[in-house]
């Protein structure tokens, strides 16, 4: 009877604790997996929506930019087929260019002080040509077409006549303070008689500027030209910071649109930048707008307090579920212990009981080789003698014939012995085989002829389908010995006038024996021990036999790497089928 301890309090429950704790591990790091995933998500959105909301918002702009633009344009391609213009150009008449120009621009320049934005950025400041070489021709009077100082002047100037309108963004140098960019349009001027260019037209409007009106009130607009940023609602730091991270992000290369993340007056913005003339000939310029983030990363810590307060109250749900669970989970712990500790006995027992039964094996393995070999002996001493009784001559014919079944019974005496022995050389496994190639159809036909040829075998018709040279490799001694031990079974078993059939093939990688007879068929229930030891295929003493052949035979042929099957015994037939492995043909001797 096993009585396992039983396990102290203190185990269990350092389990209880143990496992409790694992739960809670468990749901913090899956609360924590949550939150993060899903403060994640919705950040993105957050900074999608505001992305979106963002770009909209300029996109609404740069559509009032190309309206504004387009409507320039057009308005300088009509003053520069003005034939007026034209005539002084091509007559060379320099001297009345500007004055006939003054009085065609005059509906463009005139109103350019105008304080509404709307109309006022229609109107020209200034305006100038340029001669055949690209080279700006002075007015005799600015005051007439705005005034532009020696420096500014110059910068409109190309080293080529455009042959396309060109746009460009130049900073005034009148007033460095007041750092003021202007608008500069560039149209051809060509010839009616050539159609080649001629001259061009400069003119110079104020830039297009946000306000509050016309967009969101949170984008704030400027424009970065000649290495300077012109955006008057920022404060200078602000503008000073700002210069600093466009001057780098543009000095590494021009790109024609992209967005950053700065620290503006006490707070992250949005800065989003587009070159506005990316094919020109004048220097590139860019739109610079700003969008505060402020109300943006408010919302997102309003967001981060309520997924902790949620995840707090989760991780508190969690802890007091895990407490239930672990309690729960930790009654069938005394209940598995004991029944790990009988398993843990039960197995130490089965185990001696084993290592008991395999002395008591080995004993009787042991013994039955002695045994066999001190009968041998006296058996052979025997024999001897018998043969010598039967030499003398003096003797009645039923004395001859009582010696003679005493020294048959000698032979049948010799043969259990050496099956013992051989038996016992195999459950003690001592027995070893001596590898060679066999030619078992040779082997088979061997035995069929001496099957054939024996005095007492009954009137049987023998039938043979064997196919030639099946090689197997093996010892041919027991080989033989298991053919034999089968064939005999077939004679001994079968009726007068029945027959055996004798079938051999090969497939694939082993070697098929079938033997089939005629005569008294294995009843169901002995079918199932016909080869074990001492046991009689067929019970009755006329069949001479002492039960070991089938299971000596099927040994034999597992220890080949085969095997011997009972393939079925019903309605007069019994059939038995020998597999063994075909014979490699590298095959190597074993000892």
């Amino acid at each position: 009877m096993i009585s396992p301890k039983k396990p102290y309090p203190r185990e269990v429950t350092s389990f209880r604790t143990k496992l409790a704790l694992t739960i809670m591990l468990v749901i913090a790091l899956v609360t924590a997996v949550a939150i993060y995933v899903a403060e994640g998500r919705v950040a993105a959105n957050a900074e999608r929506d505001l992305r979106l909301k963002f770009q909209s918002e300029v996109s609404g702009l740069d559509k009032l930019q190309e309206l504004r633009n387009a409507a320039l344009a057009e308005r300088c391609r009509i003053l520069a087929e003005k034939p007026r213009i034209h005539a002084a150009l091509e007559d060379n008449a320099l001297d009345l260019l500007y004055p006939s120009a003054k009085d065609e621009l005059r509906d463009l320049m005139e109103g350019s002080d105008s304080s509404d934005q709307g109309a006022g950025s229609l109107n020209a400041k200034f305006c100038r040509f340029l001669d055949g070489a690209g080279a700006v021709l002075s007015p005799p009077d600015a005051k007439d077409l705005g005034e532009l100082n020696t420096k500014t002047e110059a910068r409109l100037a190309f080293k080529r006549l455009p042959d396309s309108q060109q746009v460009g963004y130049l900073n005034e140098d009148v007033d460095p303070a007041n750092n003021a960019v202007d608008e500069v349009i560039a149209v051809p001027i060509f010839s009616t008689e050539t159609g080649e260019v001629i001259s061009a037209l400069v003119v110079g409007f104020e830039p297009f500027e946000i306000g509050s009106s016309r967009a969101g009130a949170d984008v704030k607009s400027g424009i970065w030209a000649d290495g300077r940023l012109h955006m008057p609602s920022l404060s200078e730091e602000a503008q000073t910071i700002l210069t600093n991270h466009l001057a780098n992000i543009f000095s590494n290369g021009d790109r024609a649109q992209s967005n950053f993340i700065v620290d503006l007056s006490g707070g992250p913005q949005l800065v989003f930048y587009k070159c506005l003339n990316p094919a020109s000939l004048f220097p590139h310029a860019y739109e610079i707008c700003v969008y505060p983030l402020a109300d943006s990363i408010s919302q997102r810590r309003r967001l981060r307090w309520q997924f902790g307060g949620m995840g707090a109250v989760l991780l508190l749900g969690g802890f007091v579920t895990s407490h239930f669970v672990a309690v729960r989970f930790a009654k069938p712990v005394e209940q598995l212990a004991l029944d790990s500790e009988r398993n843990r006995e039960q197995r130490r027992q089965a185990e001696a009981q084993l290592i008991s039964t395999s002395e008591k094996l080995k004993r009787s393995t042991r013994y039955s080789a002695d045994a066999s070999h001190q009968l041998k002996s006296p058996l052979t001493v025997l024999r001897a003698g018998l043969e010598a009784l039967l030499a003398h001559e003096d003797f009645k014919p039923e004395i001859y014939e009582e010696l003679s079944t005493l020294l048959h019974q000698t032979h049948r005496l010799s043969g259990v012995i050496e099956d013992l022995l051989l038996l016992a050389r195999l459950d003690s496994g001592h027995l070893r085989l001596q590898a060679e190639q066999v030619n078992l159809s040779q082997l088979v036909e061997e035995w069929l002829d001496d099957l054939a040829a024996l005095p007492d075998s009954p009137e049987v018709e023998i039938e043979k389908q064997i196919a030639q040279d099946l090689t197997v490799t093996g010892t041919k001694r027991y080989l033989s010995l298991i053919v034999q031990n089968v064939l005999e079974n077939a004679r001994k078993y079968n009726r007068k006038g029945g027959r055996i059939r004798v079938t051999a093939c090969g497939e694939k990688d082993e070697v098929r024996l079938s033997i089939g007879n005629t005569g008294q068929t294995i009843s169901s229930d002995a079918q199932e021990h016909i080869f074990e030891r001492f046991r009689r295929a067929v019970a009755g003493g006329a069949v001479s036999g002492h039960g070991l052949g089938l299971n000596l035979a099927r040994e034999l042929a597992r220890l080949h790497g085969g095997d011997l099957r009972l393939v079925r015994s019903e309605n007069d037939w019994t059939e038995f089928e020998l597999c063994l492995p075909v014979a490699q043909p590298t095959a190597k001797h074993a000892s």
